[in-house]
C-alpha cells in the first residue's frame, strides 16, 4: 500500500498531462457552445439622429431563460434599405455578439426621406456612436452585410466613427460613377428595376395600401419600363414616390463621374475611410466585382490596418457552388457565418484562436480558380466548370503577366499583332434590335455563369441559337488552345474603331468556348466577363470631361473595361472575344443620335467598324499566371 501511494514521476507526468488535455477539450468545447442558450429581442427602437430623424432598430443581445445577460458585448450591425431580419442574430448572438439591424432613412420603419446613400455616411456614423452609449455594448463595433448593406459600412466608415472597429462588406455597392451604376458612360439598367421594386416595397410610400398596389403593378412591369426608355418626370406612376423617381431621372442624367456622384466614391477619396482592418467579399460573377477588387487595392494601398480579400466564383450576395449553367464543384460553397466570425473573434474579442485556421485568413487574398473540371454534364444538367482555392499574396497578383492578345483579319486572336496594312471589320449597330445580355455581372435570373446562346430562358432572346450568329456580334478566337492557360486578375480591351453616327457604344465579352463533347455536342460558349464604353464619354476616366462627338468615319482609340477574370482555359477550349455595340438589358442601349442621355426622342442605325491591322492593333489584354502548380 506504503509503494502504490509513492510518488511517480512518469506517472505524475502522465496524469498532469491528462488532465491538460482535458482542459484543453473542455475549453474547446466551451469554446464551440453558443455563450447563450436564448436571444432577447428589442424592435423598433427608434434611434434619434443627430437631426431629429429617428431609425428603427431591431436589438438582439445573449439571454439566459428569456432573461438579457447583462454584458457587455461587442457588437454587430447592419443598416438595410431590405428589411430588418432575425437571421444573423440567430447565429451570431449565442456565441456571446450583440445584434444589430437597422432600416435606413425612409425605409420600413424608420422616419425621414430616403435618398440613395446620400445620408447614410452620418447616419451610420450616429448609429455607431448610439450603439456604443449603450450599456449592453462593450464599445466595439463591427459592421457585415452585401450590396448596400455592403455599402453603408464603407459609407460610414467615410466619417470615421470612433467605435468603428471592422467592416465585412460584401459585394458593396459603392463607386458609382466608376462602375457601380455608370460604366464609362453607360447606365446599369438594374438600377431601374431595383428603384421600381423599393418604391413598391419598403417606401413610406407604400405603407399605404391602394399606393402600394399601384406602384407594385409598375414594379411588375419593369420589362416595359426597360424597352421604353428615357423616363421622364411626372409621367409615369413612379410620381406617387417622388424622390425614387427623382433619383433615378437624376443618375440617367449625370453619366460622368462627377461632383454627382461623390457621395458613393470610396476609392477616389480613399484617405477618409477610417483605418481600421476590412474583410472585401467578393464574386467574379458580381456586378461590383471591379468595385470590390479596386477598392481592396485602394484600402490595401495605404499601408495600414490589415485588409484582406476573397473572390469566390459567385454572382451576386451569394456563395453556393452553382448558379446559371455552370457547376464549380463543391469547395466553391463556403460558410460565410463561420468565416466572418473568425475574423469578428479576432478583431471584436481579440480571440485569434480561430483566426489563422480559417484558409480565408492564412493569406491576404484568397482567390477561387475557375475552370480546372472536366466540362461533364452534371445530374443538375449543368457544365462541371469546377476551380479550386488558391492563398495570393495580393490582388492583382504580382507575378500575373498582362499579355495582349490581338483581333486578326478573318476573325482569328493571337499574341501576334496583325502584320496587314489594312484590315477592318463593319457591322450594323440598330439601337431598336439590341444583343441581348445572356449571363455575366448582373443580376436576377439571368445572372451568372451561362451558355452564349438563347432560349426560353432569355426573355428578350427565346431563339435556341447562338449569340454568335448575330450580324452585330464580331467573333474573335484563338486556336484550340495546346496547354492550360490561366488568366486571373483586371481585364481590358483596347479597340481602334469608327462610326457613322455621332455617339455610339461599343462592348466586349470575354468567352471560354468548350470543344464539342458527348455531354455537350455543340459545345458550351461560358462567358466570364463583359465591359461597355460610350463614345463620348470615352475620355472621362482620364480627364473627367465629356469628349467630342464622333466625326463620322474618324477612327478613334477607347478603352473597356471588363469585370476581372479568375479561369483557366483548358487545352483544346479557345479563348474568345466578342465585339458589339449593345448588351441589353444590363446596359442601356444607345440611340446614337448624341441626345442627352435622358432625354432623347430619335434612335438611329449605326454603322461601327473595329480596326485590326498594323498601324490599329486593336487586343484585349489578359493577365496571364505561369503555371506553379496548386497549393
Amino acid at each position: 500500500m506504503k509503494n502504490s501511494l509513492r510518488f511517480h514521476p512518469l506517472r505524475h507526468f502522465l496524469n498532469v498531462a491528462f488532465v491538460a488535455t482535458w482542459l484543453l477539450l473542455l475549453a474547446t468545447m466551451l469554446y464551440a457552445e453558443p455563450a447563450a442558450d436564448t436571444i432577447y429581442t428589442e424592435k423598433d427602437v427608434m434611434v434619434p439622429m443627430r437631426d431629429g430623424v429617428k431609425l428603427a432598430t431591431d436589438i438582439y443581445l445573449p439571454a439566459r431563460d428569456g432573461k438579457a445577460l447583462e454584458g457587455p458585448f461587442p457588437v454587430i450591425l447592419s443598416r438595410t434599405p431590405y428589411g430588418k431580419s432575425s437571421s444573423a442574430a440567430k447565429y451570431y448572438v449565442p456565441y456571446g455578439y450583440a445584434v444589430v439591424f437597422q432600416d435606413t432613412r425612409g425605409r420600413g420603419n424608420s422616419e425621414g426621406q430616403w435618398t440613395w446613400m446620400s445620408d447614410d455616411r452620418l447616419d451610420g456614423y450616429d448609429a455607431i456612436e448610439w450603439i456604443a452609449a449603450q450599456p449592453w455594448s462593450n464599445g466595439k463595433v463591427g459592421m457585415m452585410g452585401c450590396s448596400y448593406v455592403g455599402a453603408t459600412q464603407h459609407l460610414a466608415a467615410m466619417t470615421r466613427p470612433p467605435h468603428l472597429t471592422t467592416i465585412i462588406p460584401s459585394n458593396p455597392s459603392i463607386n458609382h460613377g466608376t462602375g457601380g451604376v455608370i460604366y464609362d458612360g453607360a447606365f446599369r439598367l438594374r438600377i431601374v428595376k431595383w428603384i421600381l421594386g423599393n418604391a413598391a416595397k419598403g417606401s413610406t410610400q407604400s405603407r399605404d395600401p391602394a399606393v402600394r398596389e399601384i406602384l407594385q403593378k409598375q414594379s411588375d412591369n419593369w420589362r416595359y419600363y426597360l424597352e421604353n426608355l428615357p423616363i421622364r418626370p411626372g409621367l409615369t406612376p413612379l410620381r406617387l414616390a417622388p424622390e425614387y423617381e427623382t433619383m433615378l431621372i437624376e443618375m440617367m442624367e449625370h453619366r460622368q463621374n462627377g461632383e454627382f456622384w461623390r457621395f458613393s466614391d470610396i476609392t477616389g477619396h480613399i484617405g477618409e475611410h477610417k483605418d481600421i482592418p476590412v474583410f472585401m467579399v467578393g464574386g467574379w460573377y458580381d456586378l461590383f466585382s471591379t468595385s470590390t477588387s479596386e477598392t481592396y487595392r485602394a484600402l490595401k494601398g495605404r499601408g495600414g490596418a490589415p485588409t484582406y480579400l476573397i473572390l469566390g466564383p459567385w454572382p451576386h450576395c451569394s456563395q453556393k457552388r452553382s448558379h446559371g449553367q455552370v457547376d464549380f464543384g463543391p469547395d466553391a460553397a463556403l460558410d460565410m457565418n463561420a468565416i466572418q466570425r473568425a475574423w469578428f473573434d479576432r478583431w471584436l474579442k481579440e480571440d485569434t484562436s480561430r483566426f489563422g485556421q480559417e484558409a480565408p485568413f492564412r493569406a491576404p487574398v484568397r482567390i477561387f480558380v475557375m475552370g480546372t473540371g472536366d466540362g461533364h454534364k452534371t445530374e443538375d444538367g449543368l457544365l462541371y466548370h469546377g476551380g479550386y482555392w488558391r492563398d495570393e499574396p495580393d490582388y492583382p497578383l504580382p507575378r500575373a503577366v498582362e499579355t495582349p492578345y490581338y483581333l486578326q483579319p478573318g476573325g482569328g486572336l493571337s499574341t501576334a499583332p496583325p502584320a496587314g496594312a489594312d484590315a477592318s471589320t463593319a457591322y450594323e449597330f440598330d439601337p431598336e434590335n439590341p444583343v441581348p445580355t445572356i449571363g455575366g455581372c448582373t443580376v436576377g435570373s439571368i445572372a451568372g455563369a451561362w451558355n452564349q446562346w438563347g432560349g426560353s430562358h432569355i426573355w428578350n432572346f427565346k431563339d435556341a441559337m447562338p449569340l454568335s450568329s448575330r450580324n452585330d456580334v464580331l467573333v474573335f478566337m484563338t486556336p484550340p488552345l495546346e496547354q492550360d492557360t490561366e488568366a486571373t486578375g483586371p481585364v481590358r480591351v483596347k479597340l481602334w474603331a469608327s462610326s457613322s453616327a455621332v455617339d455610339t457604344d461599343f462592348t466586349a465579352k470575354l468567352i471560354d468556348v468548350y470543344p464539342s463533347s458527348p455531354d455537350f455536342p455543340a459545345g458550351f460558349d461560358l462567358l466570364l466577363g463583359d465591359g461597355i464604353v460610350r463614345a463620348r464619354y470615352r475620355n472621362d476616366r482620364s480627364t473627367g470631361e465629356e469628349a467630342p462627338q464622333l466625326e463620322p468615319g474618324g477612327i478613334y482609340e477607347f478603352e473597356i473595361k471588363l469585370d476581372p477574370c479568375g479561369n483557366v482555359f483548358k487545352k483544346g477550349h479557345r479563348i474568345r472575344v466578342d465585339i458589339s455595340s449593345s448588351n441589353f438589358p444590363r446596359f442601356d442601349v444607345n440611340p446614337n443620335t448624341g441626345e442627352p442621355p435622358n432625354d432623347y426622342r430619335r434612335k438611329v442605325v449605326a454603322t461601327n467598324t473595329i480596326y485590326h491591322d498594323s498601324k490599329h492593333p486593336s487586343h484585349i489584354i489578359l493577365p496571364l499566371v505561369p503555371a506553379d502548380g496548386k497549393e
